[in-house]
């Protein structure tokens, strides 16, 4: 299992996943623009040809935002999320960044503990930021010295 920056040839892919797992998925087309956006930086775990997980970011004056995280079915229980946001946080501290808010449901208690883990904090709630189905949003923030 490699850990790479997003290319083209994983566009298909990573849109297929958003679809498995998000009410509001993102469409290829919306994928592929992360790859021309400097604010972006987008990491796939890779086993050969297949996309096992991928995590997305935008950063904005050295403040990062983690997009999306997923792992297929495939490949859960593996350590790949946590491989995944590592090397995420990994590699926004080399691009200047301090810190990654991320927004997870409330309910979502394997990815909570799983960022918890990661020393990520609760820093806030987002009252019924997710739609289908209704839910509110922890907001988790970890932040390191450059």
């Amino acid at each position: 299992m490699t850990i790479i920056e997003m290319k083209e040839s994983h566009v298909s892919q990573i849109a297929a996943l958003e679809k498995r797992f998000f009410s509001a998925p993102w469409d290829e087309e919306s994928v592929q623009s992360e790859l021309s956006n400097d604010l972006s930086y987008w990491l796939v775990a890779m086993d050969g040809d297949t996309v096992a997980g991928y995590v997305g970011s935008q950063t904005v004056l050295g403040e990062s935002d983690m997009m999306n995280l997923a792992v297929h079915p495939d490949y859960q229980r593996q350590g790949i999320g946590e491989r995944l946001v590592l090397a995420l946080v990994d590699g926004l501290k080399a691009r200047g960044s301090h810190c990654l808010t991320l927004e997870v449901r409330s309910s979502n208690d394997p990815a909570r503990h799983l960022y918890e883990k990661l020393g990520f904090q609760t820093v806030g709630k987002r009252k019924n930021y997710y739609r289908s189905p209704k839910e509110d949003a922890e907001i988790l923030r970890k932040e390191w010295d450059l």
